[in-house]
């Protein structure tokens, strides 16, 4: 069982680093000053537009995921121990 735990542990490890990496990739909502002058059409520029609407997707199934993953090292830790 330990390595049970040590897998769902590294693979939470994983989530949670893609997880940091996601969010730091994405682009506020308002750029600063930016933001507040151009709004949206300075941000299209950057790459597609339907490019932030997949990165939000993304990450929210990487935070689902990362949640998940620690309910389940949570429930199996609890269990072992025992």
């Amino acid at each position: 069982m330990g390595a049970v735990v040590t897998i769902l542990v590294l693979v939470q490890l994983v989530s949670a680093v893609a997880l940091i990496g996601l969010v730091m990739s994405q682009t506020t909502k308002s750029e600063g000053l930016t933001g507040t002058i151009g709004g949206k059409m300075t941000s299209s520029f950057r790459g597609k537009p339907g490019m932030d609407e997949k990165l939000a997707d993304i990450t929210k199934w990487c935070a689902i995921v990362f949640f998940v993953l620690s309910a389940v090292v949570y429930y199996v830790k609890s269990r072992v121990s025992m």
